[in-house]
Formats: C-alpha cells, sequence, structure tokens
C-alpha cells in the first residue's frame, strides 16, 4: 500500500473529513474537523475537494513516513514542522517522496493541527463519512485514533502547484475569546436577569474540554425550568446543567440531551473556541439570527477573496 505509515501518533490524532450528517437518527454525531476553517485551508493550499480526507492532530507529537510521492500541508494551531529535520513553513504545501520524515511538534498556540496530502488519504467511508468519532467507534481506521504503524493510503502525486497563504490572513488564537450567541426557545427559561449575568461575566475554559464540548467555569446561570424531555442537540448549543456553569457542545457531542440550553454559538465562533487552551478568557455576546447569517455570507467572501490572495511557488 502507498501513501504514508505512522511512526509516532502524538497525543491524539484522529483520521477526519468535513463530517457525518444525516445520520443522527441512528444517534451517529456529526464528528469532523473541530477548527473547521483551518482543516478547509489544508485541503484548498493542495487543491483539494474540501470533504477530502485528511488528520486532526491534538497537542501535537505526530511523525509520519511519506512513502510515496505527493505533496503535503499543516495549518491550525501553531507548532514547529520539519521534514527530515529541516524546518518547514505551517499554510504552505510542500513536496514529499519516499521515505521522508515529517515531524509535528507540541503546539504553541492552539490546539489543534491539521495534515492534508494531496487528493486526500483514501479512507473507505462509514455511514457516509470518514469521519472518526471515538466515543461511537466509527470512521478512521477501524474507529480508532491512530496508531504506530498505521498505513494511511494516498494517491502518488508527482507534480502540483504550490501554494501558500500569506501570514496576515491566518487566524489568531488569542487568550481571550468573545463567543456570539444565537438565543433558541429555551433562553424564555431564563430570567432576564439570568441572561445578563451571561453576558456580563467572564468565563474561563476548564480541562474539562474535549471533542464533545467545553465546560466554562463563572458566575453560575439559574433556569426556572428543572425538567425538560430530551431532544436533538444541534453543534455550538450552550447547555446549562445544575451547577449553573455553562457547556459548549461541539463536534463529538451526544444527540440528545434533557438540559436547558440557553441558545448556540456561531459555528464560526465554535472554531476558534476548539483552539482555546485550559484558562482561555471567554465572553458571550448575543446577536440575531439575521446577524448570525450576514456573518456567515460574509465570512464565505472573506474566503474567496483570501483565496485569489494565494502565493504561488
Amino acid at each position: 500500500m502507498s501513501g504514508f505509515t505512522i511512526i509516532a501518533p502524538g497525543v491524539l490524532s484522529l483520521i477526519q473529513d468535513s463530517g457525518r450528517f444525516g445520520q443522527g437518527a441512528l444517534g451517529l454525531t456529526n464528528g469532523g474537523p473541530m477548527d473547521a476553517p483551518s482543516a478547509a485551508w489544508a485541503n484548498r493550499l493542495l487543491g483539494n475537494h474540501s470533504n477530502a480526507t485528511l488528520i486532526e492532530c491534538s497537542v501535537g507529537g505526530l511523525q509520519l513516513r511519506a512513502d510515496t510521492h505527493s505533496y503535503i500541508a499543516v495549518t491550525g494551531a501553531t507548532l514547529p514542522l520539519t521534514i527530515n529535520g529541516k524546518a518547514a513553513e505551517q499554510w504552505t504545501a510542500h513536496k514529499v517522496q519516499p521515505d521522508d520524515l515529517i515531524e509535528l511538534g507540541m503546539v504553541t498556540k492552539g490546539l489543534r493541527a491539521y495534515i492534508a496530502v494531496a487528493g486526500g488519504f483514501t479512507i473507505t467511508p462509514q455511514f457516509g463519512s470518514s469521519a472518526t468519532v471515538l466515543r461511537e467507534a466509527i470512521g478512521g481506521l477501524n474507529g480508532n485514533k491512530l496508531r504506530a504503524g498505521d498505513k494511511l493510503s494516498a494517491n502518488s502525486i508527482d507534480k502540483l502547484q504550490r501554494q501558500r497563504l500569506p501570514a496576515r490572513y491566518r487566524p489568531q488564537f488569542n487568550q481571550v475569546l468573545t463567543l456570539r450567541l444565537i438565543e433558541g426557545y429555551q433562553a424564555q427559561s431564563f430570567t432576564a436577569t439570568e441572561r445578563q449575568r451571561l453576558y456580563l461575566n467572564s468565563y474561563k475554559v476548564t480541562p474539562q474540554a474535549d471533542r464533545m464540548g467545553y465546560k466554562l467555569s463563572g458566575s453560575a446561570i439559574s433556569c426556572q425550568q428543572t425538567q425538560l424531555l430530551s431532544e436533538g442537540i444541534c453543534y455550538g448549543s450552550v447547555q446549562i446543567p445544575p451547577d449553573g456553569q455553562p457547556i459548549v457542545l461541539l463536534n463529538d457531542r451526544q444527540t440528545l440531551g434533557g438540559y436547558p440550553k440557553i441558545g448556540s454559538v456561531l459555528s464560526l465562533d465554535c472554531a476558534l473556541l476548539a483552539q482555546a487552551g485550559a484558562g482561555t478568557t471567554v465572553y458571550f455576546t448575543p446577536i440575531s439570527p439575521e446577524q448570525a447569517h450576514n456573518a456567515l455570507c460574509l465570512a464565505k467572501v472573506r474566503t474567496a477573496a483570501i483565496s485569489s490572495q494565494l502565493v504561488s511557488l
């Protein structure tokens, strides 16, 4: 099998594509890259389809060997990247050949990096996606995280126009985040005072933060309604459990839940939250559905404009 061999998997490395959708009735969550914009850039730099399969490396430490001629790009969290021991720039397409050793060091800013290969890794999809969800033991290679010795198939690519994303367009991962929140119908279960408490106080990311969701700590929010029927949970939902500490539910969230939900965080901001380590300061600010729609449209236009600014190498 030609492609790439995992030499060291790092702290947590998972096969991902854009996610598994339309399977909630079976109890299967979306999965997919926690920082979807960074993952999309990794594929875009190589001319891949946006749904091409890549690797999400959390915290760092991934090492893999090329067993074929190809090109790679690493985006997302800032970390040392080397090819055969020589420093290589992130957000840039690099040519690799058989026996080249690609190493991702430990992150210095952000939490999750993405490594894509030209044409994407060839992984058999399950329920329409290659995205790995460990809790469900589905996707990737037998539903597992990557391990030393794993073989990842990929097509041989001898020639490709190399591209680089200029530094001024790369995302910044800050220690203070403002999360835009679209209130849902259950917001009426919280008094105006409790809703203002959420918006006027800061919160901290706790160590209880993973692909399922981020638990925050700060001023506790009380809910008038304590008993709810379980219902479907969307990406970015902000649950308020009995202790009053908000939980922002992300890619590997459960499909059903019964805690009150004050609203949902805009997807663009969820991606930034997914790069936030413990101790990061978080603020919430309310926006309307119309403002959320506008923000998403503007982000799409901006991405298209930036794509025209890629530097050919």
